[in-house]
């Protein structure tokens, strides 16, 4: 993919910090123990006192030499002191070290310290990113492997977004049932990276008259091979290209997809749909290239005008599925070979890429109901 994509979820390191939190907190026990997150941080009385689910990856954090006597070779030991990581290393141990960084001269220290070690946990004591920014640059040609501390999804979000690289992960650290929930599903989500795409046979070209259509304008800069997925019917969608193919009149906009008509769908993150006029700045879409790996992308604006409109309909695995788009040439269908096909220059028995699924979604979400569309 495009090497300004940013990671996404199992690249990441994810961790949850338990040190504050007591085996009594089954709500939160039995959470973690239900969810994605298989690395969690304790002490070393914690692991003595405890029971933990038996895949957790156990973190430890050691404060003194006695803490080693838990703690079997290979595992990995996070401590702000760096004696301890030492002797930490002499055992076998992999190591962390924990910087809580206040004013320049720290920060400056815990970029030279962290790269003698194969992991740095960092926390800071403003709330701005530029000390997060520095640290990344510093150690890029580092086998360390960065995280921060957070506190919720939305932290973490920003942190893996910082200089488009992000940290190479996070440690979190909240008793928020509701934001462990949403690191959950964030991590479930992007882990599933790829949906399977179809060969759609066209049976019928129509223009149907003036409309309104919309054109989704994104945060993010798409490929020529990338797109989103367009359609009429819950059925699924068709793949319309980016604005990153030859016009000869005006700039490319590669952060645009010419979607559709405002009734259509598009298909967003975790297999839900939404309605063109239902999305707005700051909402969520799916950005799909032609190996049908995906991506999340923001919305900046929902740009509606009123144009000619085309109808393409066609079959892919069965399903009847159109997609409405503007009657224009410069439009670009993204082709089953790969190649993007001018709207104006389809015609029957063509074939183009489509998702398909099962039908029946109630406000963009998929439900088992019969269900009929055309």
């Amino acid at each position: 993919m495009d090497k300004l994509d940013f990671k996404v979820g199992l690249e990441r390191e994810v961790w949850f910090d338990g040190r504050d939190v007591p085996l009594e907190r089954q709500d939160i026990w039995g959470l973690i123990n239900n969810s994605a997150i298989n690395k969690i941080l304790v002490t070393s009385q914690q692991r003595i006192d405890g029971h933990y689910p038996l895949k957790t990856e156990f973190i430890t954090q050691v404060n003194s030499k006695d803490d080693f006597e838990c703690i079997n070779e290979g595992e990995l030991v996070v401590s702000d002191n760096q004696d301890l990581l030492e002797e930490a290393k002499k055992k076998g141990c992999r190591t962390c070290a924990y910087f809580s960084v206040v004013g320049r001269e720290a920060l400056e220290n815990s970029w030279k310290d962290a790269s003698k070690y194969d992991y740095a946990l960092v926390d800071f004591d403003l709330p701005t990113n530029i000390p997060l920014e520095l640290i990344i640059a510093r150690l890029q040609n580092s086998n360390t492997v960065l995280l921060k501390r957070v506190e919720s999804l939305e932290d973490m979000e920003v942190v893996f977004g910082v200089m488009e690289q992000g940290s190479d992960g996070v440690l979190v650290a909240t008793t928020d049932i509701g934001e462990l929930v949403k690191v959950n599903n964030y991590i479930s989500k992007e882990s599933r990276t790829t949906i399977e795409l179809h060969h759609l046979t066209v049976t019928d070209i129509k223009h149907i008259g003036m409309g309104l259509r919309s054109c989704i304008d994104t945060t993010g800069i798409m490929t020529q091979d990338e797109g989103m997925i367009i359609g009429s019917t819950s059925t699924g969608g068709i793949f319309v290209c980016s604005e990153t193919h030859y016009l000869p009149y005006m700039n490319l906009r590669p952060f645009r997809v010419n979607a559709g008509a405002v009734h259509s769908y598009v298909w967003m993150p975790n297999d839900a749909a939404e309605y063109i006029t239902d999305l707005a700045a700051g909402s969520k879409v799916l950005c799909v290239n032609t190996k049908g790996e995906v991506r999340t992308l923001s919305v900046g604006r929902i740009k509606t005008e009123v144009r000619p409109l085309l109808l393409i309909k066609g079959e892919a695995a069965g399903k009847e599925i159109n997609v409405i788009v503007q009657d224009d040439w410069h439009i670009r269908i993204m082709g089953a070979d790969g190649k993007p096909r001018n709207a104006t220059l389809i015609q029957p028995g063509d074939k183009l890429l489509a998702y398909v699924c099962e039908p029946g979604r109630h406000v963009g979400i998929k439900v088992n109901e019969t269900i009929l569309e055309k």
